[in-house]
């Protein structure tokens, strides 16, 4: 959690005070506990798909700070040969398949991934993240459909941290409890505090279990919140400030602190040494993109387009 908080905070501000990134930028400050609690209740061999809203994610699925910050700087090191930026992380070897910009795009292919694991037979679950405001769109009913009908192996975690952009949950849906829209396909769904990391482990320990067990899919609606705008350039005017004091009461870093603190897991010298060896570990990242060369111009239509003389090859 505090690897990615640390990174987040370091690349906003090779973002706004030095310019070193440039693109789309959406900081995922807030909603720590949730790519904690996922982490600790998964498998590495299970895979990960979400939004443009991935830093976070990407980070603890395993992706490398090194390679994550070159990707924001646009560097050919970066998880995605510098050609996806900030809203387009790959990591395909620990099974994190984007980072997709388009809003609920990631929802069919989550559904998708869980498929092929079905099909190989394998016990491997997809967990499938979007936001409240992709919520809205049409793929997800589609998707949660036929992910019900084929019982497929796939968690929906919808990270509710209140705005889809600026526009509030209230004013977008007659249906603010995201939840509920289990309902309509008899699929299992839960409320979660997302600000709470053992919450969010508890809920996907029992929604994963259920479709390592061929039990199908399950919806969790974990409620978070955002520190930052919904992008960079974002003011945020459309809350207020005692909206935002009082969530910062709910810091998933400063609530871990001090459960770690109250039951002796840690002392407060090894907590130190965890914060120094991030801190490197983000420098260092700094220093592996700005030290990485740019992409050649030859690659400019690689992973683009497929060459007509090698087409795929389907067994």
């Amino acid at each position: 959690m505090q690897l990615i908080r640390q990174f987040e905070l370091m690349a906003e501000e090779k973002y706004k005070m030095e310019g070193k990134i440039r693109g789309f930028f959406h900081a995922y400050i807030g909603q720590e506990a949730i790519a904690a609690g996922c982490m600790t209740a998964t498998r590495p061999e299970d895979l990960y798909i979400t939004g443009y809203r991935d830093h976070g994610l990407a980070i603890a699925k395993g992706v490398s700070v090194n390679s994550c910050m070159a990707e924001l700087y646009g560097k050919a090191t970066g998880c995605a040969k510098g050609k996806g930026g900030s809203m387009h992380f790959f990591g395909k070897a620990v099974n994190f398949y984007g980072g997709h910009g388009i809003v609920g795009a990631q929802i069919g292919p989550g559904a998708g991934l869980a498929f092929a694991e079905q099909y190989r037979g394998t016990d491997n679950v997809s967990l499938c993240f979007f936001g409240d405001g992709a919520a809205r769109q049409g793929m997800l009913h589609e998707t949660f459909n036929i992910a019900m009908l084929w019982k497929l192996p796939v968690i929906f975690i919808c990270e509710n941290n209140n705005y889809a952009m600026g526009t509030s949950v209230e004013r977008s849906s007659n249906v603010v409890d995201i939840y509920k829209l289990a309902d309509a396909y008899d699929m299992p769904g839960d409320a979660v505090n997302g600000m709470s990391a053992e919450a969010v482990h508890e809920a996907v320990a029992r929604a994963v279990k259920r479709a390592r067990e061929k039990g199908g899919p399950t919806l969790l609606e974990l409620k978070t919140y955002r520190y930052k705008g919904h992008s960079i350039s974002d003011p945020a005017k459309y809350r207020n400030k005692e909206e935002l004091e009082e969530y910062k009461g709910k810091d998933p870093i400063h609530t871990t602190l001090k459960t770690i603190y109250e039951n002796k897991y840690a002392t407060e010298e090894e907590i130190k040494a965890i914060d120094e060896r991030v801190q490197k570990a983000v420098n260092e990242s700094v220093k592996f993109a700005e030290e990485s060369p740019w992409p050649n111009d030859d690659e400019i239509l690689k992973d683009i387009y497929v060459d007509k003389n090698y087409p795929f090859i389907i067994d």
